[in-house]
């Protein structure tokens, strides 16, 4: 069970405790299976430790709070999270004291980290792109290219990094995309199909060229997603844009080297599924 601050903490930030819960509960199961014979044979029941999470890299710090349920969840209620979610931090910097069994730390320790290092690699390589397209209007956000079971938490590493998300799920807006568009027969078609079966929800629908653009302008939609096109390229969507009410997403083609010349096109998002599914671990370590 889940301590009430520590609830209270997650809800904050727009995650769900029961989600979490069961996440890490799925981990703890997967890592201990029969339990760590490791430190029931070289260690006592009874011993008590004292234990510190610290940065070996510099970083954006994500996870703390999904650390904290695993330390909860292997019965160690007396630790401090030193950090919190979404701060630069350099290496050395410590991030979660623990003090309990000793037993207790070792079962928490792997499981862990790997949510703490994982989500931490994905705000610090998010913090990255926000840094490099600095100065202009364009926001970095993430795609639905996730781990199974993680978006989630995956996308409030990328909102600790600086970047916004896209949609969590199907559900949540239309995006049109090539195959869509094959099917319905045009970039009209489909835009009109979805308007008719979904009235009012937010439509972003894929081009591959600027005469395909031209035809998703005049149908009034919400977003177009302006796919593997060249910097210049983009440029001529982003004059052929103007006087519509009408964003621009960059898609495609994109690294952190030419990300400033993208936004500096004047595109309002670049969509960098690299963020959930390329982002290094931040390195981590416990020592007692």
């Amino acid at each position: 069970m889940t301590s009430p601050s520590l609830v209270n903490q997650i809800e904050a930030v727009g995650l769900k405790i029961d989600l979490i819960e069961q996440r890490v509960a799925q981990a703890l199961a997967e890592d201990a299976h029969d339990g760590d014979i490791t430190s029931k044979a070289t260690i006592t029941a009874e011993q008590i430790s004292k234990a510190t999470f610290t940065a070996r890299k510099s970083g954006v710090v994500a996870g703390t709070l999904i650390a904290a349920v695993v330390l909860e969840q292997c019965g160690l209620e007396n630790y401090q999270l030193l950090v919190k979610d979404g701060q630069a931090i350099n290496a050395g910097t410590e991030l979660i004291k623990v003090e309990g069994n000793t037993r207790a730390i070792l079962l928490a320790e792997r499981t862990a980290l790997n949510f703490l290092s994982h989500l931490s690699g994905i705000a610090t390589l998010t913090a990255q792109w926000v840094k490099a397209v600095e100065g202009t209007k364009t926001q970095v956000r993430d795609t639905r290219k996730t781990t199974p079971g993680l978006r989630e938490l995956e996308k409030y590493a990328v909102r600790m990094g600086g970047g916004t998300n896209h949609r969590m799920t199907l559900s949540d807006g239309a995006l049109i995309k090539d195959n869509h568009i094959a099917a319905a027969g045009s970039v009209t078609a489909a835009i009109s199909n979805v308007k008719k079966e979904f009235p009012g929800v937010e439509i972003e629908v894929e081009v591959d060229n600027l005469e395909q653009l031209k035809e998703a302008l005049q149908t009034g939609v919400d977003i177009v997603l302006l796919d593997n096109m060249s910097i210049e390229q983009t440029k001529a969507a982003v004059e052929i844009s103007k006087g519509f009410n009408t964003k621009l997403e960059s898609s495609g083609g994109l690294k952190i080297e030419n990300a400033a010349a993208y936004a500096a096109s004047g595109v309002d998002y670049l969509a960098v599924g690299a963020l959930t599914h390329s982002a290094p671990v931040l390195d981590i370590g416990l020592d007692f």
